[in-house]
């Protein structure tokens, strides 16, 4: 009997590399399949759907459990994404030319993503975790800090848009998540919500000054259906709106700089 073999042709090397082969293509097949959980089937840009997923296909589906006690699957069908946007070419893979206001388009640094729009939750007791603080009497600004309720809101042009009107909270990680401000009458005259970390608070002025937008586009900021709570979606195109000016609040700003 040959070394290494059980007897006769049966060579126990081959059969452990065989072996290998076979575990190493099946765990390649697994895992591209599991990649198509998202993303998958893919969409041509008029919205048609394509049977492009690869030798491995589409997973079967997988359900998941939310905190909230929905039941999602992935994969899912996903409606395509609405972006507000032209080719500049006409045909697909050329670069996107935003229509109308481009802070609202979804577009490039104003993209933003189909969040579920409910609120975020606290993971005990299940309570929303942004809220302003005069929704809870249980939190308040340190008194060690100033007070910034009332300081002016100007935008990037100087020109003062409205007041902060309040601050909100993240109850579980304990810092500003957002500032309220009530716009003037000639800004529609209505409450939108700041990031905090878009905002820059000038102490020796008492203003806050939000360089992204033009006090002009503090009026087509998106709101929150409830003056208390902001949801997941709502905190995406919010924030997006903000991340949109850097790029598009004045033409300017979207042309090269060499």
């Amino acid at each position: 009997m040959q070394i290494g073999s059980l007897g006769g042709n049966f060579d126990v090397a081959e059969v452990v590399l065989a072996a290998f082969v076979l575990f190493f293509l099946g765990l390649v097949r697994y895992l591209q399949r599991e990649s198509n959980r998202e993303g998958f089937p893919l969409r041509e840009y008029d919205g048609s759907s394509t049977s492009s997923v690869g030798l491995s296909g589409i997973p079967e589906p997988k359900f998941f459990r939310l905190p909230t006690g929905d039941v999602v699957a992935s994969p899912r069908h996903e409606a395509p994404e609405e972006v507000a946007a032209t080719s500049m070419a006409g045909y697909p893979g050329t670069p996107l030319d935003p229509n109308g206001n481009p802070l609202t388009a979804n577009l490039g640094p104003s993209a933003y993503a189909r969040r579920a729009d409910v609120p975020e939750r606290q993971f005990f007791g299940g309570a929303p975790r942004i809220v302003p603080l005069r929704a809870d009497s249980a939190y308040w600004l340190a008194t060690e800090d100033p007070d910034v309720r009332g300081f002016a809101v100007e935008g990037a042009d100087g020109v003062v848009a409205g007041t902060l009107h309040e601050v909100w909270i993240d109850r579980s990680e304990m810092q500003v998540r957002y500032f309220e401000v009530a716009l003037g009458a000639a800004f529609s005259a209505r409450n939108v919500l700041v990031p905090a970390t878009m905002a820059d608070i000038q102490w020796s002025r008492d203003t806050l000054v939000v360089d992204s937008v033009l006090a002009s586009q503090f009026a087509d900021v998106p709101g929150t259906k409830s003056a208390n709570e902001v949801t997941l979606l709502e905190e995406d195109r919010i924030s997006a709106y903000y991340a949109g000016g850097t790029m598009y609040a004045t033409p300017a700003r979207s042309e090269p700089w060499l």
